[in-house]
């Protein structure tokens, strides 16, 4: 997916990359882009504000999609998915966005827009979305995400 191999190309990882190796590339070019770094120059300052903004986001999207955080939060996705309805969904660009019932929300990656005009016109999209969107598609959680940066 390009928007996972961007995000990767940022922050200069691989597919196999760990969560804790991520935290410690992360931490490793914020020590080297950290804007208080770049006091001299406001030109500088500012490019290390916009680089740092960059990386803090992708680190943030790497962690959300890692397989080692749905694995962590497996048993709350599970819940949400089986016991939660959909109060409300939208689609752009092969993401679609579902808000449940329960307060979680969840992005789901690489949907196509047929899937999504079958979930629009089924009489239970609850059902149609537990048999072919939630196990079948790369997902995140957006609960926490105030503001995103994406």
């Amino acid at each position: 997916m390009k928007r996972i191999e961007r995000h990767r190309a940022i922050l200069g990882v691989d597919e196999k990359a760990t969560l804790s190796d991520l935290k410690k590339v992360y931490r490793k070019i914020m020590m080297e882009w950290h804007p208080d770094k770049f006091q001299d120059s406001d030109e500088a300052k500012k490019m290390a504000e916009e680089k740092s903004a960059k990386l803090i986001a992708s680190y943030h999207f790497l962690v959300s999609v890692h397989i080692e955080t749905h694995e962590a939060t497996k048993d709350a996705y599970i819940a949400t998915t089986t016991d939660a309805s959909i109060d409300d969904f939208e689609f752009k660009s092969e993401i679609l966005r579902v808000v449940f019932s329960d307060g979680n929300e969840y992005e789901y990656y690489g949907v196509p827009k047929a899937i999504y005009v079958k979930l629009v016109n089924a009489d239970t999209p609850d059902r149609f979305a537990r048999r072919h969107i939630y196990e079948n598609y790369l997902y995140r959680s957006t609960s926490k995400i105030v503001g995103g940066n994406e």
